[in-house]
């Protein structure tokens, strides 16, 4: 069965560059994003894992830890950190998970299921899929599932702002309109009635009878 939002994050012990990991218990308290690559030393996973490297701080504001997985094993994503730097800038200093034996691939629906039992011998067809993301919250279910094809590459603010949005209506009674940003106005969810609108929000702009606006909540 394939993944859907809400679903328990599959736990999953696992090598890393940064030793061995329990992805729940790695995970913690707080937020994480699992994303795969098709391949290390190839030209579009280069830019994306550079990219995330200087981002890192940008989620660690949100309480996001992230960590990249691909098929390759550690050593591998160990020797290819000085092309990442040098193409891009930036250190990776995040974990990469060395999945050998397809054994996380697998379990979050990463690739297709006659891809066989190990990395050897994969062709580039074979990694035409391996490109995902996973959000998951701090009660280990997953908030948000992305894939895109092996010559698109990510728009990780992309996953920034989606993050934004999750966060803040996790907490407060709202949902965040197409392309909204931090700081822009949100929509009250219908389980608010207008008059407990007023009391949680002061004032809010009807645009139609199920489209209520009011500005973002920052308590």
């Amino acid at each position: 069965m394939s993944l859907r939002i809400n679903d328990i994050a599959p736990d999953f012990t696992a090598e890393t560059t940064q030793g061995p990991i329990s992805f729940h218990e790695w995970i913690g308290d707080g937020w994480a994003v699992l994303f795969s690559h098709p391949k290390n030393f190839t030209p579009v996973c280069t830019t994306e894992l550079g990219t995330m490297a200087g981002l890192e701080g940008e989620f660690r504001k949100r309480g996001v830890k992230i960590i990249g997985i691909s098929v390759d094993p550690v050593s591998s994503h160990e020797k290819w950190q000085d092309d990442i730097r040098t193409a891009t800038g930036f250190s990776v200093n995040y974990p990469l998970i060395g999945d050998r034996d397809l054994k996380v691939a697998k379990l979050y629906g990463m690739l297709p299921a006659e891809s066989g039992d190990t990395s050897e011998g994969r062709t580039p067809a074979d990694n035409a899929t391996v490109r995902s993301v996973f959000v998951v919250g701090p009660d280990k279910k997953i908030k948000l599932i992305l894939s895109y094809p092996m010559t698109t590459g990510r728009n990780f603010d992309e996953i920034l702002r989606a993050i934004d949005s999750i966060q803040l209506t996790a907490k407060h009674l709202v949902a965040t309109p197409a392309n909204w940003k931090q700081g822009e106005d949100v929509i009250i969810t219908a389980a608010v009635s207008n008059d407990d609108a007023v009391k949680r929000f002061g004032s809010f702009d009807t645009v139609l009878p199920y489209l209520r606006k009011t500005k973002q909540p920052t308590a």
